[in-house]
C-alpha cells in the first residue's frame, strides 16, 4: 500500500477521519479537455494497454480536480480479452464482443490462465503509486461476476438482459461455471493491481440491478462473495458498487465488502440503513446534478452530507461516473465543497 494512512483507506476501515473522502467514478474521462487531447491521438485500447498513458490521465485527472484518490485509468472488459474474447469498441455504441458466449462449449474455450497478461494495469498503477507516494491513495478496480458475464454473453451492453438471463435460468450450471472463470481472472487482475501499489480495490458490478433479489441470492451472491473474499486476502478494503440496487443492499453486503457503494436513487441514510447501518458507504449524488448551477450542486452535496451525519465510513462520490459534456469546474467546486464542508467522523 503506497497510503496506508489515507482519508480514503481509514474511511474504507471504518476510522475516524479528519473529514469525508471525496473522488469521483471516471474522473478522468471525456468531460475534461486534457483526456480529450489524448483521444484524438490515441484509441481507449490503446491508451489502457499503454502504462504511462494510463497512469498520465489517471494523474491528470486527480491533480485537477483535486481529490482524495486516483482510480487507475482502464477497462472493465479488459479481462475478457486475456480469456479468448476480442473485443472493440463502436463509436457510439460502446464494447463489442466478437463471439459472445452462448452455450457450454464456448465456456468451456474460455481460459482462466493469462490473467498475467493484464500487466499493463499494474504497471500503470506502479507508476501512479510512485508519483503520488503518501499523497494520494491509489484505487484499483475489477469487474464483478455478473456484469462481466452480460457483456460476455449479450456481446455488449444490453437493457434486458434476455441472452444473460435466458441462462441462467435454463442453464444454471453452465451460468455457475462461467461466473467461476470469470471469478478467477478478475481475482487475478485485482491482486495484480495492489501487488503494485493499490490501496483500495473497487468491484463493479454495473448491471446487476436487472436482477430480482430471489436471482441475486440464489444464483450471483455466492460467486460475487468469493471475489470479494479473494481480493480482501491481499489486504486491502473492497468496495462494491452497481446501480438500481435498491432492493438488493442487504444482500450486497453479504459479500463481505468493507464499503456499499450507493447510486442516487436512494438517499444515502435510508440506503445505509438498509444495509443494517453497519460498515461505509460510498455515494451519492445524482451525475446529472453537475449540470446544474454550482449553488445547486452544492446545496444537493450538503445534503448528502447531513444525511451522512458525520457517521464513520461515508466516502462521497457520485451515484455513477461523470457524464461527458459535465462542466468540469462545477466537478471541482463539488471537491472543494465536500472537503471544506463536511464534519470529522469522530463516532
Amino acid at each position: 500500500m503506497a497510503a496506508p494512512d489515507s482519508l480514503l483507506v481509514r474511511a474504507c476501515k471504518g476510522l475516524p477521519v479528519d473529514r469525508t473522502p471525496v473522488w469521483f467514478m471516471r474522473q478522468a474521462g471525456r468531460y475534461m479537455p486534457e483526456y480529450r487531447a489524448i483521444r484524438r491521438r490515441h484509441s481507449l485500447l490503446t491508451i489502457c494497454k499503454t502504462p504511462d498513458l494510463a497512469a498520465e490521465v489517471t494523474i491528470t485527472a486527480a491533480e485537477i480536480l483535486p481529490v482524495d484518490a486516483a482510480i487507475i485509468f482502464a477497462d472493465l472488459l479488459l479481462p475478457l480479452e486475456v480469456m479468448g474474447l476480442p473485443l472493440y469498441f463502436s463509436s457510439g455504441e460502446g464494447p463489442v464482443i466478437e463471439r459472445p458466449v452462448r452455450d457450454r462449449e464456448d465456456i468451456d474455450r474460455l481460459r482462466t490462465d493469462s490473467a498475467s497478461d493484464l500487466a499493463y494495469t499494474a504497471e500503470a498503477v506502479s507508476l501512479v503509486a510512485r508519483h503520488f507516494g503518501e499523497r494520494l491513495p491509489v484505487i484499483g478496480f475489477c469487474g464483478a461476476p455478473f456484469t462481466l458475464a452480460s457483456y460476455t454473453i449479450e456481446g455488449g451492453a444490453s437493457r434486458h438482459f434476455i441472452h444473460t438471463k435466458q441462462m441462467m435460468y435454463s442453464r444454471p450450471a453452465d451460468f455457475d461455471v462461467l461466473l467461476g472463470k470469470l471469478v478467477s481472472v478478475a481475482a487475478d487482475y485485482a491482486a495484480q493491481q495492489v501487488a503494485a501499489g493499490a490501496d483500495v480495490i473497487q468491484v463493479f458490478d454495473s448491471w446487476v440491478g436487472c436482477l430480482s433479489l430471489e436471482d441475486y441470492r440464489g444464483r450471483v451472491l455466492g460467486r460475487t462473495r468469493e471475489l470479494v473474499e479473494r481480493i480482501k486476502t491481499t489486504g486491502v478494503p473492497v468496495i462494491y458498487f452497481g446501480t438500481g440496487t435498491c432492493s438488493l443492499l442487504a444482500a450486497m453486503k453479504e459479500t463481505g465488502a468493507e464499503v456499499i457503494g450507493l447510486d442516487w436513487r436512494v438517499p444515502l441514510d435510508e440506503g445505509w440503513a438498509k444495509l443494517g447501518d453497519a460498515g461505509g458507504v460510498q455515494g451519492n449524488l445524482d451525475p446529472v446534478v453537475l449540470f446544474a448551477h454550482v449553488s445547486e450542486v452544492q446545496t444537493r452535496a450538503q445534503e448528502i452530507l447531513d444525511r451522512a451525519a458525520g457517521r464513520r465510513g461515508h466516502i462521497f462520490n457520485l451515484g455513477h461516473g461523470i457524464l461527458p459534456e459535465t462542466p468540469v469546474e462545477n466537478v471541482k467546486a463539488l471537491a472543494s465543497y465536500v472537503q471544506e464542508h463536511s464534519p470529522q467522523n469522530a463516532f
